[in-house]
């Protein structure tokens, strides 16, 4: 029987994110970025993004970020604008929550962007309404 002269397998990779925790230096937009929020996820290392310019854009997660850097709705990335394909970025960098607000502080977020809140998608068929139903007394009583 062969001898085992790895460490381990798949699960020895999980959790190996110490370097997390660390600050570290904040990366501005350059020329042919633009910084935006994630609006959905669609799957297949793919999400739809608002940009700051006003342009929604469906963005490519990279594969240096693909499983290591989990992007949920709401958090604002930095994009990499296609010069052949508007409406198509690819996804540079995630922001931490703490970043995102010294780019507002610095004033290069807006501030209307919401950091850390999922976005409303102005398409939705709901009109922006929830679903809570809010029942009376008597409608309590009679069932």
């Amino acid at each position: 029987m062969p001898k085992n002269k790895g460490k381990g397998g798949k699960n020895k990779k999980r959790g190996k994110n110490e370097a997390d925790d660390e600050k570290r230096e904040l990366v501005y937009k350059e020329d042919g970025q633009e910084y935006a929020q994630v609006i959905r996820m669609l799957g297949n290392g793919r999400c739809e993004a608002m940009c700051i310019d006003g342009t929604k854009r469906l963005c490519h997660i990279r594969g240096k970020m693909h499983k290591k850097v989990w992007i949920a709705a709401g958090d604002i990335i930095l994009v990499g604008l296609r010069e052949y394909q508007d409406d198509k970025a690819d996804v540079i960098l995630k922001y931490m929550a703490d970043e995102a607000r010294r780019l507002q502080q610095y004033e290069e977020l807006p501030e209307s962007i919401r950091v850390n809140e999922s976005v409303m998608d102005p398409e939705d068929d709901d009109g922006g309404f929830d679903d809570y139903v809010d029942f009376e007394d008597e409608d309590i009583d009679r069932i």
